[in-house]
């Protein structure tokens, strides 16, 4: 019997995983992306416990942790530097099984990539989908090189999805959330600071520190969309947080002004009725594009592949994206309602609104220890289709 062959449209965190995931149920695997090289943009990623242990069910978790920064002590503070709330590493583990941990998006990406046969991933090849397919027939995708016909083709293709266009095309897509961010890798800075994110009027900044040393900031500002600095990015940012507590200040100064990357941030508002269509199934931001204020666009789309995977199967019958579709939406929908609810608490503006704000979370944080923690009930605590354990063998269910 032939073995089942699967076309990914996209060479991301989500597709590379959706790959690898494919290609250990035994399916051939070929992942095209557009780009001329994998080269994932210079931006850390908080890898959360439910994505750990998706990566976990490929193989890969106990090495993506050696190769990350364990999310220590740290929490939330408002600009001019009081803790608003304060978070335990140990208590986040505690809790959900596991540690927040930081890696550099390269180094995740070069880890899937090294994880597939050679030949698998092709760059510099647009890709459209020609034909999602249906029980009868398989599905087309068309490229420069002539069409590639597969049993399943899986759309991990962004925000702005090709794919997402073909399968639902009276759906609006994502709208842009009334955010801009920027993200920049520095070098430490010369003193000791504890991870946090800060919380300003209609501003947020980040600071994580990565395995190597270096920092993984980033920031968020409400601004209209398709903005651009008149001089630099850099130069925005002091502009914007240059008078915000240490190390801000410090860590700004310290990037290189063609390092800073700025992007709008889009979000799924209306919900897609599937993730699927005949033998095609979409992905990641191609699926449920969210705010970035839970810190889950990535982490979902790892789950998503690797439940993808859990229902293709091994290929020989038709996938069953329904069941994909079924146990994804869900939960993905509501991952992006409440980045759109967090996204709001942090656009508010007037100071008596952020004073206000303020006071109840410090309020509440010293009421309800783990205040913060329970937010990602639910989130965390995920746990995929077949059970893992510490060396991440994966075992059926």
């Amino acid at each position: 019997m032939n073995q089942p062959r699967a076309v990914v449209i996209g060479g991301g965190i989500g597709g590379l995983t959706a790959a690898v995931a494919l290609h250990r149920r035994g399916w051939v695997v070929t992942v095209l992306e557009r780009a001329s090289a994998l080269t994932p943009v210079g931006a850390g990623m908080g890898l959360t416990p439910n994505a750990q242990r998706a990566l976990d069910v490929l193989g890969l978790g106990d090495e993506v942790r050696a190769l990350s920064a364990w999310q220590g002590d740290g929490g939330l503070r408002a600009p001019g530097g009081r803790w608003l709330s304060r978070t335990s590493g140990e208590a986040v583990a505690d809790r959900f099984g596991g540690p927040v941990v930081l890696v550099h998006r390269a180094t995740l990406v070069s880890l899937l990539a090294s994880a597939l046969p050679e030949g698998v991933v092709r760059t510099g090849t647009a890709a459209a989908l020609a034909d999602p397919g249906g029980d009868g027939h398989r599905a087309r995708v068309s490229t420069s090189d002539g069409i590639w016909e597969a049993d399943l083709v899986v759309g991990a293709d962004g925000v702005n999805s090709g794919v997402r266009q073909v399968l639902f095309p009276g759906h609006p897509g994502p709208r842009y959330a009334g955010f801009t961010t920027w993200r920049m890798i520095v070098p430490a800075p010369g003193r000791p600071f504890a991870p946090h994110e800060t919380w300003g009027r209609g501003r947020l900044w980040g600071t994580q520190p990565l395995k190597d040393g270096r920092v993984y900031a980033y920031a968020m500002a409400a601004a209209p969309p398709g903005g651009h600095a008149s001089d630099d990015e850099k130069a925005e940012l002091l502009r914007l947080f240059g008078e915000w507590h240490d190390p801000v200040p410090r860590i700004i100064r310290a990037a290189e002004p063609d390092a800073v990357l700025r992007h709008d941030v889009h979000e799924m508002y209306e919900p897609l009725p599937a993730y699927h269509r005949g033998r095609a199934a979409l992905l990641g931001d191609a699926a449920h594009a969210m705010q970035p204020t839970v810190g889950q666009g990535g982490n979902q789309a790892i789950e998503d592949a690797v439940v993808l995977a859990h229902h293709a199967g091994s290929g020989h019958d038709t996938p069953d994206l329904a069941a994909y579709s079924a146990d994804r939406l869900p939960r993905t929908t509501a991952i992006v309602k409440q980045a759109t609810q967090t996204g709001r608490m942090i656009a508010v503006t007037s100071p008596a609104a952020v004073a206000l704000r303020d006071t109840a979370i410090a309020t509440l944080s010293r009421l309800v220890p783990g205040l913060l923690l329970r937010s990602f009930a639910g989130i965390a605590d995920w746990r995929p289709p077949q059970r893992t354990y510490a060396s991440g063998t994966a075992h059926p269910s």
